[in-house]
C-alpha cells in the first residue's frame, strides 16, 4: 500500500514556530490593550446548536456555515429520498450542530445564558478560531482567528469611541499604517428611504458591501436582479460620491437625508462620535466613508472598518453597534457594540510589511555549546541561574560537531553561543560568542548575566 500524502483541508494552515511567535507578537499585543481597557475574556465552544446560528447572518452567511453530521445512523432520520431533497434542507436533516462562524451571535447566546451571573455593562474580549466554508484566496481562510471586543448593556456612544481608541493603539502598537471608516446603518436606512426603496434596505447593505470587491458595475448590476429600479440606483451614486472633510459630508447628508428622520439620527451619532476625537488625540486617520455597509444583517447604528494604507488586502479588523442580538435568544433591548480584529490578515500585512520585530522570532537568548559531560556538569548550574532570572536558555543536548552546533544556533537565531570547554571550567570564565557581530569575548558569569538582562 502506497503511503499517504500528508496534506490539509483547503483553506487551513499549519504554523510553525517562527510563525507562532510573531501571531502571538499580535495576540498579546491585542490582548494587553484589551485588558487596558477593562475588558475580560471568555471563551465559547468551537461548535454551536445550529439553531443558535442560522439566521444570523443572512442568507450568504447560512451557506457558510459548516455543518457536522450527527453521530450514530444519522440518515434513519431523514423523511424522505436523499434524491428528493434539497441539499441545505438535507443538512438540518442530518446535523443538529455546526463550527461558530464568527463570535459574536455566540457571545449573545452567552450572554443570555449567563444574564444572571454577569454584570451589566459588559466587557469581554475573545480570542478564539472562527469557521467558513468560504473560497479560499490570498487573505481570505476557512478555519481563521478572531479577536474580538465588545460591551454589552449599554447605549452610550462613548463606548464606539474607546473601541476607535482601542483600535488606534492596537494598529500604533503594532506599527501597522491603517485608517479606520465609520459609518452608520440609520445613514444607509435614510438612503434607502429617500431613493424610495426602504424595503430592500438589507438587499442594498448587502451589494453596497461588495463595493470594494466586484466594483460599481457589479453592485448595479446586483441591484436591478434584486428588483431595484434603475432611478434609485441613480440617486445612490451622488451620494457614495460625496467628498471633502467629514464635516463636509455631513453638511451635504444633511441635506440629503432632511426628509428621513432614521437617517438624520444616523447623521447626529456620528457626529457625537466625532465630537469626542476633537479632544481626544487618535493617530490613525478617522474618515466617515458612506460605501461603508458591512453585510451582517444584525447590525443597527454605528458601523467601523479598518484597511490597512500600505497593502492591497481586506479589512483586517470591523464590527459595529447591535441593538438587540440578544432578543433572538429571548433577551430583549439589551444594545451591544463591539469589533473583531482580524488577527491572520493583520499577521499577512506585517509580514508582507517585514515590520516584526527581530527580537520576538529569537525565543532563546543564550545556548551553550556541549563539549562533554564534564562540561556539561559545570555548565547545567549556570543554565539554571539564567533561566530563574528570566532569560531563556538552553544547552545542545549531546557533544555533537562543533559546526553542527554552531548551525543549531544559526537557524534559531539565538544572539550568545557560550563555549565552556577544559580551560573554561578550571579559569571559572566562559567564552561569549555575539552571533550578530562574530565576536568573541571571554568574561565571568555575573558579567554575561548583566550583560543580557540590560538588554531585555
Amino acid at each position: 500500500m502506497a503511503a499517504q500524502k500528508p496534506s490539509v483541508p483547503k483553506g487551513t494552515r499549519d504554523f510553525s514556530p517562527v510563525e507562532m511567535v510573531k501571531r502571538n507578537f499580535i495576540f498579546d499585543t491585542i490582548k494587553e490593550v484589551f485588558k487596558r481597557y477593562g475588558y475580560l475574556p471568555i471563551e465559547t465552544p468551537a461548535m454551536e446548536n445550529l439553531s443558535t446560528l442560522l439566521g444570523k447572518y443572512g442568507e450568504e452567511g447560512d451557506k457558510l456555515l459548516f455543518k457536522i453530521l450527527n453521530s450514530g445512523d444519522y440518515l434513519s432520520k431523514v423523511k424522505s429520498s436523499l434524491s428528493e431533497v434539497e441539499s441545505n434542507k438535507l443538512a438540518l436533516e442530518i446535523s443538529e450542530k455546526g463550527l461558530r462562524y464568527d463570535l459574536t451571535v455566540p457571545f449573545a447566546r452567552f450572554v443570555v445564558q449567563h444574564r444572571n451571573d454577569i454584570t451589566f455593562p459588559f466587557k469581554r474580549y475573545q480570542i478564539q478560531p472562527v469557521w467558513r466554508a468560504d473560497r479560499p484566496q490570498k487573505g481570505r481562510y476557512r478555519e481563521f482567528y478572531q479577536c474580538d471586543v465588545d460591551v454589552i448593556g449599554s447605549n452610550s456612544l462613548f463606548n464606539e469611541v474607546e473601541l476607535i481608541q482601542i483600535i488606534d493603539q492596537i494598529f500604533r502598537k503594532l506599527t501597522v499604517n491603517a485608517i479606520i471608516k465609520l459609518n452608520n446603518r440609520k445613514i444607509l436606512l435614510g438612503i434607502a428611504e429617500v431613493i424610495g426603496e426602504p424595503d430592500k434596505f438589507i438587499d442594498i447593505t448587502i451589494a453596497i458591501d461588495k463595493l470594494d470587491k466586484i466594483g460599481r458595475e457589479k453592485v448595479n448590476e446586483e441591484l436591478l436582479s434584486k428588483g431595484i429600479n434603475e432611478d434609485a440606483i441613480g440617486k445612490l451614486d451622488p451620494i457614495f460620491e460625496l467628498s471633502g472633510s467629514n464635516n463636509d459630508k455631513l453638511t451635504s447628508l444633511k441635506s440629503i437625508l432632511k426628509e428621513s428622520e432614521t437617517g438624520l439620527k444616523g447623521i447626529e451619532e456620528v457626529e457625537t462620535i466625532l465630537g469626542y476625537f476633537e479632544t481626544l488625540e487618535i493617530k490613525t486617520e478617522l474618515e466617515l466613508d458612506l460605501t461603508l455597509a458591512r453585510g451582517l444583517n444584525y447590525y443597527t447604528g454605528a458601523i467601523i472598518e479598518v484597511k490597512a494604507k500600505d497593502v492591497q488586502i481586506g479589512s483586517i479588523c470591523g464590527g459595529g453597534r447591535y441593538d438587540d442580538l440578544t432578543g433572538v435568544f429571548g433577551l430583549n433591548d439589551i444594545s451591544g457594540v463591539g469589533v473583531s480584529f482580524g488577527a491572520d490578515r493583520i499577521y499577512d500585512v506585517m509580514e508582507q510589511l517585514n515590520i516584526f520585530p527581530k527580537e520576538i522570532v529569537a525565543s532563546t537568548k543564550v545556548l551553550f555549546v556541549n563539549f562533554g559531560k564534564k562540561e556539561e556538569a559545570y555548565c547545567l548550574p549556570l543554565l539554571q541561574q539564567l533561566r530563574n532570572y528570566g532569560i531563556s536558555a538552553e544547552i545542545f543536548p549531546e557533544s555533537a560537531k562543533m559546526k553542527k552546533q554552531m548551525t543549531y544556533a544559526n537557524n534559531k537565531n539565538i544572539p550568545y553561543v557560550i563555549l565552556v570547554g577544559e580551560s573554561e571550567v578550571s579559569e571559572g570564565i566562559l567564552t561569549v560568542k555575539n552571533m550578530d557581530l562574530g565576536e568573541q569575548s571571554k568574561m565571568k558569569f555575573e558579567e554575561l548575566l548583566n550583560k543580557i538582562q540590560n538588554e531585555i
